[in-house]
C-alpha cells in the first residue's frame, strides 16, 4: 500500500508565502553577484554566487516552502511506500531543457545515478541510502531505499540535486564539456551571457512549463568587486537587489533606511550557513587535539559577532546550528579564553611552528575577520602567515589540502544526514571538492553514530544519537566553529515575491515581478 501524495499544478504555482493576485511582466531586475562565481555548471560547482544564479537555470525534482515542507516542481506529484523505501515520483510532462530537447525520466536517473554520484559530494553521502533508481517510463522514476532514511525527501532541490541534461553530458568528460559554459537548465531563466568581470545575464524562458511564469524577462547579475562600489550602486539605483552578504555588514543600518527599500532574512531556513575554520587534522600541531581546542579558546567571537558582523548571527556551539533539526547545546562552551589556550598549548609543548591562515575572498568583512583570528591566535602564542587568493584559488587549496587553517562557511540543509554529518564521516574524505571532509578528520565512533542517526527509527532515538556526536565532535574540535550567519537581503520594495521559498534567491526569480 502507498502513501500518496498528490500536489496539483496549481499547488505547485502558489507553494509558500501568498503570492501577489496580479503580477504585472516584463522589465528586467538588476542583482549584484558578489563574488563572481568560478563557475555556472550547478552539478560541478557548488559555491554560494554559483546557487544563486544558477539555481534560476537549473532545477530540482521539488523545492522547500519557508517551513521546509517539499514542494512539486519538476515531479508534479510523488508517492511513498508504507514501509518508506519507495519513493515514486511522477515528473511534469511538459518540462524542455532550453535547447527544446523533452526533459524525461532518463535525465533524472542520469542526473542523480551517474553524474552526480561523481560529482557531488554532499549528495553522494545521502545516495549511499539508495539501492536503485530506476525509469518505468518517460515520466515516472522510483528510488528504492535500503532501509528507510528520514530526511530523504530533503535532498531534491536544486543546489542538492540539480537536474543534468542527459543527451549532453552523457559519456563525455564533464569538467571539460563545453556547454558548461553556456549551461542548459529546465528553468525559469536561460543563459544569455557571461562577460567576466562585469555581468551575467539571463533571460526568461518562453517555454517554461508553468503557465504565466516567469514574469520578469530579464536578470543580469553585475560583478561589482568593491564593496563601497556594491552599496553606491544599490543608492544611485544601478541595483535594485542587494543578496545576502553582497555589502559589508557596517553598511546595512544605513542602506535599509534609503526609500523604496525592503529587508528580509528570510529565505535562509534550507541552509542554517554556519561559519568555521578548517582545520588541517592531517599534520602537526593540527593534528593535536589540545591544538585545536587551543584555537577554540584563543578566539573572540562574541567581537566578531557585534563588531564584524554588525550584531548579525549567532555564536556558533559546535557542529550544527540552532536552526537545524536535533540541535542540541549540552556541549563544552569554547568562551574566549587566552590563558586557557596558553594552558593548552604549553601542555602539548607546542614549539612555536607558524601556521598558514587562509581567508576566505568573500569581501571587508571576511578580510577584516581573518585578520582578528590571526592577532587572537598569535596572543595565545601561535605565529600566523595569512594566504591570500582568490574564490578559484580558494577552491583549489582546499580541494588539494593546501591549507592549515582556513575560512568557511558551509549550509546545513536542515538535519544532520543532509548537511552536517558529511564534514565529519571518514567515507567523505576525498580531494578534488572543498565541501567534504576537507579537514581529514576520522572516528570510527562518529562514522558509526552519524550513520546510525540517519536512519533511526524515531525522532526521539535520532536525537539521542545526535546529541552524542555533537558532544564528541565539540571535544575533539576537528574544525574551529564560528558563527551561526546572519544574511539580510535588501531590495527595492517594488519588486514583489521575491522571497516566496526556503532557498531565497536562488530560485526566487520564477515568482518574482515588478511592480512598476
Amino acid at each position: 500500500m502507498l502513501k500518496t501524495i498528490i500536489l496539483s499544478t496549481v499547488i505547485a504555482l502558489t507553494a509558500g508565502p501568498a503570492l501577489a493576485e496580479s503580477p504585472k511582466s516584463g522589465g528586467r531586475v538588476n542583482v549584484v553577484v558578489q563574488p563572481e562565481p568560478p563557475g555556472l555548471m550547478l552539478g560541478l560547482v557548488q559555491n554560494g554566487p554559483t546557487q544563486m544564479v544558477a539555481g534560476n537555470i537549473y532545477e530540482g525534482l521539488l523545492h522547500y516552502a519557508p517551513d521546509l515542507s517539499p514542494q512539486p516542481q519538476l515531479a508534479e506529484s510523488w508517492t511513498v511506500s508504507d514501509d518508506a523505501t519507495t519513493y515514486t515520483f511522477n515528473l511534469v510532462k511538459d518540462a524542455v531543457w532550453h535547447d527544446g530537447t523533452p526533459f524525461t525520466s532518463a535525465d533524472v536517473v542520469f542526473s542523480v545515478d551517474t553524474f552526480l554520484r561523481e560529482t557531488h559530494a554532499r549528495l553522494r553521502a545521502s545516495l549511499v541510502h539508495v539501492e536503485s533508481i530506476t525509469a518505468p517510463d518517460d515520466h515516472t522514476v522510483v528510488f528504492q531505499l535500503k532501509q528507510p532514511f528520514g530526511p530523504f525527501l530533503g535532498i531534491f532541490e536544486v543546489g542538492t540535486m540539480p537536474m543534468i541534461p542527459k543527451h549532453i553530458y552523457d559519456g563525455t568528460k564533464y569538467a571539460d564539456n563545453p556547454a558548461n559554459n553556456t549551461p542548459i537548465g529546465t528553468g525559469p531563466y536561460k543563459f544569455v551571457e557571461w562577460q567576466k568581470g562585469s555581468h551575467i545575464l539571463l533571460a526568461k524562458n518562453e517555454d517554461y512549463y508553468v503557465e504565466g511564469k516567469p514574469h520578469i524577462d530579464e536578470i543580469y547579475y553585475h560583478v561589482i568587486p568593491d564593496a563601497a562600489s556594491r552599496s553606491v550602486a544599490y543608492e544611485t539605483g544601478k541595483v535594485d537587489v542587494l543578496p545576502g552578504g553582497s555589502v559589508e555588514n557596517f553598511d546595512v543600518p544605513r542602506l535599509t533606511a534609503l526609500e523604496n527599500t525592503c529587508v528580509t532574512d528570510a529565505g535562509w531556513e534550507f541552509f542554517g550557513p554556519l561559519s568555521w575554520l578548517w582545520i588541517n587534522t592531517r599534520s602537526a600541531p593540527m593534528d593535536d587535539s589540545r591544538f585545536r581546542q587551543a584555537i577554540m579558546y584563543a578566539m573572540d567571537r562574541e567581537f566578531a559577532k557585534d563588531v564584524l558582523w554588525n550584531g548579525l548571527g549567532k555564536v556558533a556551539t559546535g557542529p550544527a546550528s540552532s536552526a537545524t533539526r536535533f540541535y542540541d547545546n549540552n556541549v563544552n562552551i569554547y568562551d574566549h579564553n587566552p590563558e586557557k589556550a596558553k594552558q593548552l598549548l604549553a601542555e602539548m609543548d607546542y614549539d612555536g611552528t607558524p601556521i598558514r591562515l587562509l581567508p576566505l575572498p568573500y569581501g571587508e568583512t571576511w578580510q577584516r575577520w581573518g585578520e582578528a583570528v590571526k592577532q587572537n591566535l598569535e596572543e595565545v602564542g601561535i605565529p600566523v602567515e595569512t594566504v591570500a587568493t582568490d574564490v578559484a584559488g580558494w577552491n583549489q587549496k582546499i580541494s588539494e589540502w593546501d591549507f592549515d587553517l582556513a575560512f568557511t562557511y558551509l549550509y546545513q540543509y536542515g538535519d544532520p544526514a543532509l548537511g552536517v554529518s558529511r564534514t565529519y564521516i571518514s567515507s567523505n574524505i576525498a580531494k578534488g571538492t572543498p565541501w567534504n571532509n576537507v579537514s581529514g578528520y576520522t572516528d570510527d565512533g562518529v562514522d558509526k553514530l552519524f550513520a546510525d542517526a540517519a536512519i533511526a527509527p524515531s525522532d526521539g532515538e535520532r536525537q539521542v544519537l545526535y546529541t552524542e556526536v555533537q558532544q564528541k565532535i565539540v571535544d575533539d574540535v576537528p574544525v574551529a566553529w564560528l558563527l551561526e550567519l546572519g544574511f539580510p537581503t535588501i531590495y527595492r520594495c517594488d519588486i514583489k515575491d521575491l522571497v516566496t521559498t526556503a532557498i531565497g534567491l536562488n530560485d526566487g526569480f520564477r515568482d518574482a515581478w515588478l511592480d512598476r
